[in-house]
């Protein structure tokens, strides 16, 4: 039994090379030729748990990124292709087809003939506007129909009074930072690492150093880095799962509000570029590169003052409990009272209260504390900085946090069956429990078992994106960098450092793609891909290696020329 098994060992050999562990196999047609064969692509699998090489590749990926957008001396200038000839005929013929449509309306007709005459110019629009959105277009050529016409529901933009103000300057177009003097001469362009947490929910236990010295927690004992107690409160009976958990719900909006407020005071579009992690005390924290450099009080300011409301109907005491929820009642089309068969309120009765003027929103969300240091372009701290940053990219949001101790796991348990039982969104299931009956409500709805992504273990409470990326960062796409890369390393085994044209631009559109089934007969077992992958990485790298080299010595031996040549000159 403990003897290796062969599927881990191709499994360990496949990651220790970086080749996928489960490629897809596509269909690729040559719409030219007619012909068709089999190629694989990797999975592209962000976790390490499905695929560790795909996850890692995607890191390393995360970390260019974040590198080349950090200290720009420039502003990443980003100009939008040319639409095609073809693009342009379709709009072409959209307009004639708007001209048309208007002309209609004024042409003495009977109503019939009119009505008929606007479905089908109608309908060469709707065909239209679907080939405009197929293509490279971004964007939409004309205002989009709301599907409903239920009226919107304003909120006052009014400062709560319980928040500080905050300085609110015209936004200037500029994303690149400031550029400082030295005493010497030498000019600094600095930026900076922030740390965005939650506030307190209640005191827990921690691991606190100073220096070389091991400091009492607020329990009044030293903990080490692996003492089983560590995050845990210290009086469970007093800690505040309720905010814990709102607050994790809504962390990903207040971080879009803090970026606002942040960039209305100082006065220029900041960038960013960071992720979202978990705390030992199972609350979302944020690691952010910022380029250019903010006053640290300014920073504290913004968060001091930064919030969300949720406007939602009150929730702040369960009428039902999970045991006995509300029942559907087939007459009535609705959910009753399980005693009194009275039917809940309607969702939109229920938003109705908040209209009056006194209202309050259900809950609000804040910020806790700020954690900001300058990072120097060029130095150690700047890719230490970028691997604290990316460090648990590759793991899911609460695999590095997994609890190990009894009390971890009681803490870890707590927290998420509060959140089973809150609302996450408007059409929740868990709306029912507090006497209100979802947005869209309809039949089979089951408290306590919403399929929303806040109610799941992995992600306890946190469903925003991960990674956050400013759009002005790099002024490239993850697709870019992988380009760029691809580019470097065509130019390498061809000999030099010189541009090669990309070939894939060149066959744009030439073939169409389907996924092929694993127990097609012209499709090899997975361990066959993966073991002729392995070979092909092997090679490919060896190649490269030996392309590196010759670069190299070609280098060298340019430069020795080059300075005996200068020396024959001077001589």
């Amino acid at each position: 039994m403990r003897q290796p098994l062969a599927k881990d060992a191709l499994r360990l050999l496949a990651e220790q090379h970086g080749v996928c562990t489960r490629p897809l196999a596509l269909r690729r047609t040559d719409t030219h030729t007619g012909l068709t064969e089999v190629v694989e692509v990797p999975c592209g699998a962000r976790l390490a748990a499905k695929c560790k090489p795909c996850a890692e590749r995607n890191r390393r990926l995360r970390i260019q990124q974040i590198r080349e957008g950090w200290h720009l001396a420039d502003e990443p200038a980003i100009q939008p292709d040319r639409p095609t000839d073809e693009v342009l005929e379709l709009i072409r013929y959209r307009a004639h087809l708007e001209f048309a449509r208007e002309q209609l309306m004024y042409e003495p007709m009977t109503p019939d003939e009119r009505a008929a005459q606007l479905a089908d110019i109608d309908g060469a629009i709707t065909e239209i506007d679907e080939h405009l959105a197929q293509s490279s277009l971004r964007g939409h050529l004309t205002p989009r129909d709301r599907d409903d016409n239920r009226p919107r529901r304003k909120r006052s933009t009014k400062r709560r009074q319980d928040s500080p103000d905050l300085p609110r300057l015209p936004v200037d177009n500029r994303t690149v930072g400031r550029v400082y003097a030295g005493k010497t001469g030498k000019t600094h362009r600095p930026s900076m690492l922030v740390t965005l947490t939650l506030d307190s929910h209640g005191p827990v236990h921690q691991h606190i150093r100073r220096g070389a010295y091991l400091l009492p927690c607020e329990c009044g004992q030293r903990h080490n880095q692996r003492d089983d107690v560590l995050g845990t409160p210290i009086d469970p009976n007093t800690y505040d799962y309720r905010r814990a958990a709102l607050d994790a719900i809504h962390f990903a909006r207040v971080l879009d509000r803090w970026w606002q407020n942040l960039r209305r005071a100082a006065g220029w579009n900041v960038q960013y570029a960071g992720a979202v992690e978990l705390q030992r005390r199972l609350a979302p924290h944020a690691h952010f590169a910022i380029r250019g450099t903010l006053p640290r009080r300014l920073l504290k300011q913004v968060a001091a003052a930064t919030y969300h409301q949720v406007w939602w109907p009150n929730f702040d005491r369960p009428k039902y409990t999970v045991d006995r929820p509300p029942v559907w009642d087939t007459d009535q089309g609705t959910y009753v009272d399980p005693r009194t068969k009275q039917p809940l309120r309607p969702w939109g009765e229920a938003l109705d209260d908040l209209e009056e003027t006194d209202a309050e929103p259900a809950y609000v969300a804040r910020l806790g504390r700020i954690d900001a240091r300058g990072i120097e372009a060029g130095g150690k701290d700047t890719e230490r900085a970028i691997r604290y940053v990316t460090k648990y990219v590759t793991k899911d949001l609460t695999e590095h946090a997994a609890p190990q101790s009894d009390a971890q796991r009681a803490h870890f348990d707590r927290l998420h069956a509060e959140l089973s039982t809150l609302p996450c969104s408007p059409t929740c299931a868990n709306w029912l429990l507090y006497g209100v009956q979802p947005d869209g409500v309809k039949a089979g709805l089951t408290p306590g078992r919403c399929s929303g992504k806040v109610h799941q273990r992995a992600t306890l409470g946190f469903t925003g994106r991960r990674v956050l990326v400013s759009r002005q960062w790099s002024g490239k796409t993850l697709a870019d960098h992988r380009a760029d890369n691809r580019a470097w390393i065509r130019a390498i085994l061809s000999g030099g450092l010189a541009d090669t044209e990309d070939e894939g631009q060149e066959h744009a559109g030439r073939y169409s793609f389907e996924l092929a089934r694993p127990d097609d007969p012209d499709i090899p077992p997975l361990e066959h891909r993966i073991l002729r992958a392995v070979s092909a990485r092997i090679r490919w790298r060896a190649d490269l290696h030996r392309a590196k080299q010759r670069l190299s010595a070609m280098t060298e031996a340019t430069t020795a020329t080059a300075s005996h040549e200068r020396a024959e000159q001077s001589a």
